[in-house]
């Protein structure tokens, strides 16, 4: 009866018996090569990043074309990694999903250390890590969120603003301080060089990254607590740069079917773990089996062979045009409008919404007629080609666990990039088009008609996490259920004028009233939403 720790590997038969790939390499070795040379830290060591990106490495591990692996910290919840490291000894056994019901499993071990934020802790710390020559790059995966410094109207939040005035050396909270300050150290050791690499799905998350660590050393500057020539290297890109990538792999919270299936095959120990602060952690992540990376290839101090194990190594440009191809058309979109419309109906699942066919009519006029049109194709990937993989194979797939509520965690943090990039490409190339489209309008709709907190059968939900949920709230507060009265445009002005929130002035670009208009059919009654999902795209 096998579980996840290092001990356990030696397990051979049991572990092959239960269909599960061990790590072809010396897992210790590896960690105590990691530890003493540094080549890769990671912020943020979620599902997206345990269940693809450290399998990457993994899969260079196994082809001796690395020797060491992926340090990581957890700058929100650290216990999280605690957790992972005690329990779990940092072993991920990573679950592929296939349509047809069968699983590709194996532990990926690529993950070397915890680095400790506290720099005068004994063992790894994350200082250590960025003093070291040896480093390479750091990435990041800590969702839309964690780049955000400033709130609705503009304003640096109280937390950016504290560690601002702290300075570099001062106890920072916010994740773009720490990595700032860290710099900083990197820079005062010797001004070694570095690729600093956001694999979020953020529009231009490269040049988002850059901004937010800039802001926050410009401010240390103004206060006096770095130096101008510290600013000069942290702008100098042939001495820190900052690749745009896009990152594509849907990796769903962990589900009690697939802990079942293992436990089935005689795995034990697969209980998820809880922290103080609420995050779960598991010692398995499910995925599917798809998968994309594009990174710009600008990397300093050298870099892991990523371009071996399918990684599309390129330019800015075609980066870009991948990162917006995907993002504002070919899937993150159409997500997001399942996810709003999935908790107003009642669906459990992303793939039980693709069977309903006013759903599927939502996101296929979103992708196909609204979106596609603008779309440049990247010539890597064929958008075509893409987008019928994502509505045709990868969101109807039943063995795929995910859930309408995770998806629509930080909406507001998404509907910039998911929705205002198209809007703001329509306005470009014609201004008076944006007002004739429908299903983006009926998305936006939607999701004001989600933050009133009451489905479609007038029962009240849960709703996910946002960092923007208690204003967003406030502004739509005059809305009542049951009266298309009280949705009016003076209710709605600031909010729907709000370029933070939409990219674009929804009154500038002529769907205001559009928006306005189908959310107040949507608070009419029971049975509206779908009633006003029928009657706009029927």
């Amino acid at each position: 009866m096998p579980y996840l720790s290092l001990d356990q590997l030696k397990l051979r038969e049991a572990w092959e018996k239960a269909g599960v790939r061990l790590p072809e390499y010396d897992v210790v070795a590896m960690r105590k090569r990691s530890a003493a040379e540094p080549i890769w830290v990671h912020f943020g060591p979620g599902n997206i990043f345990r269940g693809y990106v450290a399998a990457l490495q993994q899969e260079l591990l196994n082809r001796k074309l690395a020797d060491r692996g992926i340090i990581v910290v957890d700058t929100w919840d650290p216990d999280g990694n605690r957790s992972l490291e005690k329990v779990y000894d940092l072993l991920t056994l990573v679950v592929e999903l296939h349509a047809d019901g069968s699983e590709d499993r194996s532990i990926v071990a690529s993950i070397a250390g915890v680095a400790d934020l506290d720099p005068a802790a004994d063992g790894l710390t994350l200082k250590n890590c960025f003093v070291a020559p040896s480093l390479q790059m750091v990435s990041l995966t800590i969702t839309e969120k964690g780049y955000n410094l400033r709130t609705m109207d503009g304003a640096l939040t109280p937390v950016a603003a504290a560690d601002i005035a702290a300075g570099p050396d001062g106890d920072l909270k916010h994740s773009m301080s720490i990595l700032a300050g860290m710099l900083h150290q990197r820079f005062l050791a010797g001004a070694y060089p570095l690729a600093v690499v956001s694999m979020d799905n953020c529009s231009e998350n490269g040049k988002l990254l850059r901004s937010a660590i800039v802001t926050i050393a410009e401010g240390w500057q103004t206060a006096g607590t770095v130096s101008h020539e510290f600013i000069d290297w942290l702008e100098n890109s042939g001495k820190v740069s900052f690749p745009w990538t896009m990152i594509d792999r849907i990796t769903p919270r962990p589900s009690p079917e697939v802990q079942a299936a293992l436990e089935a095959d005689g795995i034990t120990n697969l209980e998820l773990l809880k922290t103080a602060k609420g995050s779960f952690v598991a010692p398995f992540v499910n995925t599917e089996t798809s998968a994309y990376l594009v990174i710009e290839d600008d990397f300093p101090n050298g870099r892991p062979a990523l371009d071996k194990v399918g990684v599309y190594m390129s330019d800015r440009e075609t980066v870009n045009k991948v990162e917006r191809m995907k993002v504002m058309t070919c899937l993150n979109p159409l997500h997001t409008a399942l996810a709003v419309y999935g908790c107003l109906l009642g669906y459990p699942t992303i793939a039980a919404e693709m069977r309903d066919p006013l759903l599927q009519k939502l996101v296929r006029t979103i992708g196909y007629v609204e979106g596609l049109p603008v779309v440049v194709d990247p010539g890597i990937i064929d958008p075509g080609e893409f987008i019928d993989n994502v509505v045709n194979e990868r969101l109807p797939n039943p063995a795929i666990p995910d859930t309408p509520q995770r998806i629509a965690t930080d909406t507001s943090q998404k509907i910039p990039v998911r929705f205002g990039q198209t809007l703001a490409a329509w306005q470009e190339r014609d201004p008076k088009h944006p007002a004739t489209l429908t299903a983006i309008p009926l998305a936006l709709a939607g999701w004001l008609r989600y933050l009133l907190g009451y489905d479609d059968n007038f029962q009240p939900m849960e709703l996910s996490a946002d960092p923007l949920l208690a204003d967003l709230k406030q502004k739509l507060h005059s809305i009542r259920l049951g009266d298309p009265e009280s949705v009016t445009a003076e209710a709605l002005a600031t909010l729907l004028a709000n370029r933070q929130i939409f990219l674009v002035d929804l009154h500038e670009v002529g769907l205001a009233d559009k928006v306005r208009t189908y959310l107040s059919e949507m608070v009419a009654g029971p049975g509206a939403v779908r009633a006003t999902l029928a009657r706009h795209l029927e």
